[in-house]
């Protein structure tokens, strides 16, 4: 898979949000990158298209998919080609550095949507699937995608494949790349019962090209807390301390502030990004000590 785009990006990125589209404009903050939802941006002549394309000639982008449901299981190329066609006209029209979507699925069939990013099982034919999809993709983009570790509340009854497993089958069997979410990772450990730093060592090192970090929610569902990745929150002490972790096992990986839900001001995130700037920044140090 040579001919597939390598990564170009560096540092700790933001995901680029609406109310935000005047300040980087404007104002031009020290960001090295940012991320789009490449769904938000179909419509080339829409407002938000025409910013974005403004704010792409002073920022490297790259686009995060949620809707080619890489899971689905529908018989005859199950990923939708309308969609697949929008999402090639968009990052042909943005030239992102890395492209991203998840294990997850969201559509049924040719008709129905779901709006979520549902879990897959992990199975031998859940993996032969996503491997499909994923090659499909690839192939139609011309170009490497990456998939994220979801974050996840109920598990099947038939799932033999820890997802440590599962994720890194698809990717040594497609090739493509890995984007680990350092806060799914936590939710789902509490709310599974996983050890999380024992799933950021069982990765390669050389499938990890983008690293998120988001805030979670608690929702105390009869009787037990459960963990929900709502990207509506600073990043938690122990969600750091991970990402901690992560940066010594994988590098100084371009990494992703991530807030979907409850959009602050921009200096927020900024803060945000300075204590991820500060934990690779040590870890450099320490590497070269």
């Amino acid at each position: 898979m040579s001919k597939f785009t390598k990564n170009k990006i560096a540092g700790v990125g933001l995901g680029l949000r609406n109310q935000h589209f005047q300040e980087f404009i404007e104002d031009k903050p020290d960001v090295p990158w940012l991320e789009i939802h490449t769904e938000n941006f179909f419509a080339a002549g829409s407002t938000a298209s025409k910013y974005a394309e403004k704010i792409r000639c002073d920022y490297p982008f790259s686009t995060h998919c949620v809707g080619l449901s890489l899971g689905s299981a529908e018989v005859n190329c199950p990923v939708r080609a309308d969609h697949l066609q929008k999402v090639k006209a968009t990052i042909d029209r943005f030239e992102p550095s890395l492209v991203s979507d998840h294990l997850s699925w969201s559509a049924s069939d040719k008709v129905h949507y779901l709006p979520d990013l549902l879990p897959v099982p992990y199975t031998e034919e859940a993996l032969a699937i996503m491997v499909q999809n994923i090659d499909h993709v690839q192939e139609v983009l011309g170009r490497q995608i990456l998939v994220e570790n979801p974050s996840s509340y109920l598990a099947y009854k038939d799932s033999p494949i820890p997802e440590w497993e599962f994720l890194n089958a698809i990717a040594e069997k497609s090739g493509c790349g890995i984007l680990l979410d350092v806060n799914n990772i936590y939710v789902s450990a509490h709310n599974h019962g996983f050890d999380a730093e024992f799933y950021i060592n069982q990765i390669p090192i050389e499938k990890v090209q983008e690293i998120h970090l988001a805030g979670y929610d608690v929702r105390n569902i009869e009787g037990h807390d459960v963990y929900i990745d709502t990207h509506g929150r600073r990043v938690y002490d122990p969600v750091w301390g991970l990402y901690v972790k992560a940066i010594d096992r994988f590098g100084d990986v371009p990494t992703l502030i991530e807030w979907d839900n409850d959009v602050p001001e921009l200096n927020i995130l900024m803060e945000e990004k300075a204590k991820a700037d500060i934990i690779i920044s040590k870890a450099k140090k320490g590497r070269n000590s």
